[in-house]
């Protein structure tokens, strides 16, 4: 893999550190301020001085909710909605799980199962907090930031302490982890382990098989930090992520034909940085990042014991990276990287090895020409050994009006480049027969299908699939910031985005057993825009309300002009009579929400923390049930829903903490369209905690 060099830009800085500023304060030095975060810029910034939308989970807020896992504590904030699609992925400003990039300390998870990470493999009681950027992000992340990022920092080794939490609730969940930290002169050293274990749930016991089967899992983490002087930083830092989950299925058409076996995944990696200081201005960070994801899979017939499926996948994910931060005077501060990554996939249900690899180097610059005014501009450009440069910049700006009001406002171009799944699959069901082809692997596939005499029908040409372009979308933000000396804060946020070349499945033929192939094209273009607001209101000394609100619009482009010329109709299935569809009656993209919303209250008196939390979802669509392949009929929408939340907790000293709470307190459920809602789930922990004073 060829790494750009970065050779001239060492030199370049250190040139003029050396002659231009040597008698300028050190502007590196930690400083002791609050809500400090790193994601939106890549360099430690203040919370209230962001040129973009961030939203920051702090460690205290997750212990307050009880929250075990990642997906219980995304689900509560703004503008995030749960989606249920090969695992539980984020949606985020209308974009689909796969458009969102999940970091874990500034480095990206892989192992995305039909384009969604599964969010409940990422324990969270090891979190120090969680940065949640809307919005492109590519000018500074690359391919998979089109929608946002979501960064979790987890836990150092800053003193020595340590703590043990055991929680029991609801299907004999039980959780067990236990984190030692040890910071000695030069040398800090963090250790976590968790064990979590469900025996799942069943929505539907009159069919056979649990809706989610019984499962347990194990996660390491490691962390060790060694200061050699105040110059120079090391950080070793290792994660181990390992689940096996029961397999059962009924495959039998009249008689029931069972297959059972286990399915085990494994996550891990593995990330060296080493933070120095060159001068009074030129911080340097080098990186080196490996990671990798391993599934297996084997179902056997229960009757004689014969194998019906086995599987695997394989992902590995290697990246270099140097970053340099270079801070001019009070009002310039500037921002190069350079790096790459070399990924590969082998699996089962791909052809031999597949490769990737990437170089890339981008550029921030940080303006502040005004105490109230700051100007941020970048670029990131990547080259991809399959789809050349893409290049993604982004401008950005804040301004304090006055000490209680500021506004903000963005606009930045995110890519996507297609993923091995749409470029190499070769997967057919076996339990149910239809075929998947990549665009490398259609035109062979349907060659062999064909040759077989196992082709009733192509509705499209297979060369027609043989090309994918990248993703595109530019993206605005627009917000205002109100903070009041009676404790009441706002924030509102515009935000629209223009997707081209989005990928979506095309059926390619039909098969004489009447399923069908499919493949993937560039088809259409599609918008997704709307409002966030978020407000919170210290009500008394002790209870403070907070709330957040999201109005979202996601539509294809193509269908609303194909509207607006009276080309798409519908039948009433009762009176079979034949109408236009209005624009009116179009409900954009399936699985949206137009309405979302929180209410959180937060009680504290004295030892005693608790909290009463509601998440409302408006309705939005499953699937077409009269043909037309749009949203536009009520029977195609699943029903909004309420869920409500609640806890207590109190603390006797500071050794133990005992919790008690409730989640989907009026045990909402919906079988059918909602399997990922598990109906009312009660919970106890307890936690031990000591530290070295």
């Amino acid at each position: 893999m060829k790494i750009p060099t970065i050779t001239l830009i060492i030199v370049i800085l250190n040139t003029y550190n050396i002659f231009g500023q040597s008698n300028r304060k050190d502007s590196l030095k930690a400083i002791e301020l609050s809500e400090i975060v790193v994601t939106a810029t890549r360099t430690e910034r203040q919370l209230g001085s962001l040129t973009t939308p961030l939203t920051l989970i702090k460690k205290q807020q997750i212990q307050t909710l009880g929250a075990l896992r990642l997906t219980e504590v995304l689900q509560e904030q703004t503008g995030l909605a749960i989606i249920n699609d090969h695992g539980q992925g984020i949606q985020m400003q209308g974009f689909d799980p796969d458009y969102t990039l999940i970091l874990i300390d500034g480095e990206p998870l892989v192992g995305r199962t039909a384009g969604t990470l599964e969010l409940s493999r990422i324990a969270v009681n090891n979190i120090k907090q969680i940065e949640v950027v809307k919005g492109p992000s590519s000018s500074l992340y690359g391919s998979e930031a089109l929608a946002g990022v979501i960064n979790i920092i987890t836990d150092d080794p800053d003193r020595t302490e340590g703590g043990l939490n055991v929680q029991y609730g609801a299907n004999q969940t039980l959780n067990v982890n236990g984190q030692v930290s040890f910071k000695h002169k030069k040398l800090g050293v963090y250790l976590f382990a968790d064990r979590y274990s469900s025996q799942g749930y069943d929505l539907n016991p009159e069919t056979y098989g649990a809706t989610v089967e019984p499962f347990f899992n194990h996660t390491f983490q490691s962390k060790i930090k060694y200061q050699f002087n105040s110059n120079l930083k090391l950080t070793l830092s290792g994660r181990l992520f390992q689940e096996t989950q029961e397999q059962r299925s009924d495959i039998g058409n009249t008689t029931p034909l069972i297959v059972s076996g286990e399915g085990t995944q494994t996550d891990g990696n593995f990330l060296m940085t080493l933070d120095q200081k060159l001068g009074k201005n030129l911080k340097m960070q080098y990186r080196l990042y490996h990671t990798i994801y391993d599934t297996e899979s084997g179902l056997r017939y229960e009757n004689d014991q014969q194998i019906f499926d086995q599987s695997f996948f394989k992902q590995r994910f290697t990246r270099p990276e140097v970053v340099a931060n270079y801070f001019l005077n009070d009002q310039h501060f500037l921002t190069l990287g350079v790096g790459g990554t070399l990924e590969s996939v082998r699996a089962t249900r791909y052809e031999g090895e597949r490769r990737f690899n990437t170089q890339y180097i981008f550029g921030q610059y940080e303006w502040t020409p005004a105490k109230n005014l700051t100007v941020l501009g970048g670029a990131r450009l990547d080259m991809h050994s399959v789809y050349g440069q893409q290049l993604s910049p982004k401008f950005s700006t804040r301004y304090q009006l006055v000490p209680w009001l500021a506004l903000r406002g963005s606009v930045g171009v995110g890519f996507k480049a297609p993923d091995f799944r749409q470029l190499y699959l070769n997967f057919t069901n076996t339990t149910v027969g239809y075929t998947v082809f990549g665009t490398e692997e259609v035109v062979a596939g349907v060659e062999r299908f064909t040759q077989a005499g196992e082709i009733l029908n192509i509705f499209t040409d297979p060369a027609n699939f043989t090309t994918l372009n990248p993703e595109r979308s530019v993206a605005y933000n627009f917000g205002v910031d109100m903070q009041w000396k009676n404790g009441l804060k706002a924030e509102v946020n515009l935000f629209r985005n223009d997707i081209e070349n989005l990928i979506e499945t095309q059926i390619v033929a039909r098969k004489t057993n009447n399923q069908s192939i499919f493949s993937y094209l560039n088809l259409r273009e599609v918008f997704t825009q709307g409002a966030e607001v978020n407000v919170t209101y210290q009500l008394f000394k002790n209870l403070q309300i907070k709330g957040g609100y999201q109005y979202l619009i996601a539509k294809d482009k193509t269908v609303v002009d194909q509207l607006n010329r009276g080309e798409i109709f519908k039948r009433d299935p009762q009176t079979l009579i034949t109408t236009r569809v209005t624009n009116s009656e179009y409900g954009g993209l399936f699985n949206r929400s137009r309405h979302m919303a929180n209410i959180r209250l937060f009680y504290t008196y004295k030892s005693i923390t608790a909290s009463l939390r509601t998440i409302y979802r408006g309705r939005y669509g499953l699937g077409d049930l009269n043909g037309n392949q749009i949203l536009d009929a009520d029977n195609e929408y699943v029903a909004g829903y309420w869920l409500w939340n609640t806890s207590v907790a109190k603390e006797f000293g500071q050794v133990l903490r005992l919790q008690v709470g409730v989640d989907n307190l009026l045990d909402f459920r919906n079988e059918t369209m909602i399997p990922g809602i598990a109906g009312r789930l009660w919970y106890v922990r307890a936690g031990f905690n000591f530290a070295r004073k």
